[in-house]
């Protein structure tokens, strides 16, 4: 009987932590099925979003078009779907570099002596404390621009807050037990890291990569719009959101406010996707 009660005082602390699980899930599969159906309107549209047709430039939205058309009397709809995608492929890329990067740095440090560890938090502190926006535009620009250029700028300059939890996390399992008997028993401080700390690593590593991807997208997006990531030409965020700043006096307002709302919308559902992974890797929530 007294179980029985212990168990009916519970219940209505759980299930409401259950409900907001299942909701968290719930939205984080949502928005992972958005990110992967961007990719498919951007195949199925063709060249829709890239060919002019000047017969029906600057068209506002319509059954015909529903984002409406730009300068050019390009597709507004297929063009944005063409940029996200863009934008999807330079922030996935240029995420798993950054994560690449913090994990052998933290593995270099981990496997070496103090020096090493010192020298690894230096660069860590030194980095984080460099203008963010200066030094990606100062490697842009010294790289000549375009999608490489972006893409080495942005895993060059994301991978040190990353890496700064994933030496908390490397401090943390260096104490414990097996790690202790390992070294007793005679293995290398490079076997350790590899066999034992790298495999602990991994959620934060994946949850670090998607809540890393929209903020390079963020910074891909402000790069191109200031005029050095991607080129003119190509369908990207940051040139259709610089166009639209010589047309929105006129009244043209849906040149900036589609592409700017899926890109807020796209950085969202990245957001929900990675709280869905924290929900499951995080051990205080897992069990719940």
């Amino acid at each position: 009987m007294a179980e029985l009660g212990e168990r009916q005082n519970l219940e209505p602390l759980i299930l409401p932590r259950m409900d907001n699980r299942v909701r968290s899930f719930g939205a984080a599969a949502v928005c992972l099925l958005l990110i992967l159906l961007i990719p498919v309107a951007a195949l199925m549209a063709g060249s829709a979003g890239v060919a002019p047709d000047f017969t029906a430039r600057l068209v506002p939205p319509d059954w015909a078009h529903w984002f409406g058309t730009d300068q050019m009397g390009r597709d507004m709809f297929a063009r944005t779907a063409k940029a996200l995608t863009t934008s999807l492929w330079v922030g996935l890329f240029a995420s798993a570099c950054s994560v690449l990067i913090a994990v052998v740095m933290v593995l270099v440090s981990a496997a070496s002596g103090r020096w090493m560890d010192a020298l690894v938090s230096l660069a860590i502190d030194a980095t984080i404390g460099l203008p963010h926006l200066v030094l990606l535009i100062l490697i842009c620009f010294a790289l000549g621009g375009g999608p490489f250029a972006v893409t080495l700028a942005l895993a060059l300059t994301h991978w040190p807050r990353l890496a700064r939890i994933l030496r908390a996390e490397v401090m943390q399992i260096k104490q414990a037990d097996y790690i202790i008997s390992a070294r007793h028993f005679g293995k290398s401080w490079a076997a350790i890291a590899v066999g034992h700390v790298l495999p602990q690593l991994v959620p934060q590593m994946l949850v670090g990569f998607v809540l890393m991807v929209p903020h390079a997208i963020l910074h891909e997006a402000s790069l191109t719009f200031l005029g050095f990531g991607l080129e003119p030409t190509s369908p990207a965020i940051g040139v259709m959101l610089a166009d639209s700043m010589r047309y929105l006096t006129a009244g043209k307002w849906w040149l900036g406010l589609f592409p700017g709302l899926c890109l807020l919308l796209f950085v969202l559902c990245f957001d929900a996707v990675g709280n869905g992974l924290r929900l499951i890797f995080d051990p205080r929530t897992a069990q719940t």
